[in-house]
C-alpha cells in the first residue's frame, strides 16, 4: 500500500473524527470540565483512558466495517441497514446534536474574537460561517485535505502548551496528580461523554469509502478512538495544574492562559481553535448535506443545486439562535441529555445487531 493510500484509508477517518468532535466545548476546555471536572484529577484522566478512548475505539471500528461491509457511506444508509424504520429515531438525535454543536461552536467563535481582540461577537461569527461555506460548498475532497492539515497543526499546539504548563507550573500538576482522587461516578461520566460524542460517527462515514478491506476499516476505527482523545488528553493534564479555580470558568483555557501570563501562546492557540470551530461546523453540515444527496440518487432524481446551500444556511441560523442560551448551559444541559439518546438508538444497536449483521454478510 502506498503511503498516499495508507494515509486516506488509516488516518484520515480518524483525523476527520477528531476534527468534528473537538468542536467548541472540547476545544475551550468546557466540555472537559464538565464531564470530567467532577471526577477527581486521576479519576478524570482514567474516565477519558479507560473508558472514553475504549468505548470510541470500539464503536468507530465496528461502525467503519459495518460501512464498508454494507456500503453504508452517509448516515441515513446506515441507520437504514442498522435499524431499519427505526432510522428516523436517530435521524431526530442526530438533528438535535447538530443544531446544539453549531449552536456550541457560534458562541465559542462569538467568544474567541470578543475576548482575543476585543471585537463584537458578530464579526466572529460571520468569519466563522464564511469558513464553513468556503469548506461545505467544495465537497468532501477539501474538507479532508484541510481537516488533515489543520489536524496537525491543532496537536503540535496542544503539545506546546502542555510543555508550557510544564515549565511554568509543573510543580502544581504533578502535586495535584500525586494527591489527587478518584471520585464516584468516574465511569458514568466517561460514558456519558462518550456516547454523546459517538453520535458524530456516521457524520464521518464519508471518508470510509477509503477503506478496502476489514483490516484497514477496523484499525482505522481504533485509531479514530486514540486520534480523537490525545488532545483532551493533553489539554486535562495541564489542566489539573489550575484545579481547583478553572473547574468554575466558563472559557476554562482562557482562564489558564491568562494565568500562565503568554500572551502569544493565547493568540496562536485560539487562532488555532478558531480553525477547529469552521472544521466541526464544516463536518456535521455537510453530513446532511450528503445525505441528502445521496437520497436524491437513490430515488433516481436529479439533486437540486442549491442543497448544500441551503442545509448550510439553515442550518446556521438555527445553531446561531440556540446559542444564545450561553456555552456552559448549552453543554450541561444540551450534551448530557442527548448522550442516552444515541447510547439506545446508535450504540446499542451497533454492538449488536451491527456486528450481527457484519457476521452474517458475505465476506468482501
Amino acid at each position: 500500500m502506498s503511503k498516499t493510500n495508507w494515509l486516506k484509508s488509516i488516518l484520515i477517518p480518524g483525523i476527520v473524527f477528531q476534527s468534528v468532535v473537538i468542536a467548541g466545548g472540547y476545544g475551550t476546555g468546557a466540555e472537559i470540565v464538565q464531564f470530567f471536572g467532577s471526577s477527581g484529577s486521576v479519576g478524570g484522566l482514567m474516565s477519558m483512558c479507560l473508558i472514553s478512548l475504549v468505548t470510541w475505539s470500539i464503536l468507530c471500528a465496528i461502525t467503519f466495517e459495518f460501512t464498508r461491509t454494507f456500503e453504508t457511506y452517509d448516515y441515513k444508509s446506515l441507520t437504514k441497514k442498522l435499524l431499519g424504520p427505526g432510522w428516523v429515531l436517530y435521524e431526530i438525535c442526530y438533528l438535535v446534536l447538530l443544531l446544539i454543536v453549531l449552536a456550541v461552536v457560534t458562541a465559542s467563535a462569538g467568544d474567541i474574537v470578543l475576548e482575543l481582540f476585543g471585537l463584537n461577537r458578530w464579526i466572529g461569527i460571520l468569519l466563522m460561517a464564511a469558513g464553513i461555506f468556503a469548506l461545505v460548498m467544495n465537497g468532501s475532497a477539501l474538507i479532508e485535505k484541510v481537516l488533515s492539515y489543520w489536524s496537525f497543526l491543532l496537536y503540535g499546539v496542544y503539545i506546546l502548551f502542555l510543555i508550557f504548563a510544564f515549565v511554568k507550573i509543573g510543580g502544581q500538576i504533578s502535586g495535584n496528580f500525586a494527591t489527587g482522587t478518584v471520585e464516584p461516578g468516574w465511569v458514568k461520566n466517561g460514558f456519558s461523554y462518550a456516547f454523546y460524542n459517538l453520535g458524530i460517527v456516521p457524520a464521518v462515514l464519508y471518508t470510509v469509502r477509503h477503506c478496502k478491506t476489514r483490516k484497514q476499516a477496523i484499525t482505522s476505527g481504533i485509531l479514530a478512538g486514540i486520534i480523537g482523545i490525545i488532545p483532551a488528553v493533553l489539554l486535562y493534564v495541564a489542566m489539573v495544574g489550575f484545579s481547583p479555580e478553572v473547574l468554575s470558568e466558563g472559557l476554562p483555557v482562557n482562564y489558564m492562559l491568562s494565568q500562565l501570563n503568554a500572551p502569544w501562546l493565547q493568540y496562536i492557540f485560539q487562532i488555532v481553535l478558531f480553525g477547529t470551530l469552521i472544521e466541526t461546523g464544516s463536518g456535521f453540515i455537510f453530513a446532511v448535506s450528503d445525505r441528502w444527496e445521496v437520497a436524491y440518487k437513490t430515488a433516481g432524481k436529479a439533486v437540486p443545486k442549491n442543497t448544500t446551500l441551503i442545509c448550510a444556511v439553515v442550518l446556521l441560523v438555527l445553531g446561531v439562535g440556540i446559542s444564545q442560551f450561553g456555552l456552559t448551559g448549552l453543554i450541561a444541559k444540551g450534551y448530557g441529555t442527548i448522550s442516552w439518546g444515541f447510547f439506545f438508538v446508535y450504540v446499542i444497536p451497533m454492538i449488536t445487531l451491527g456486528v450481527y449483521k457484519i457476521s452474517k454478510a458475505p465476506k468482501k
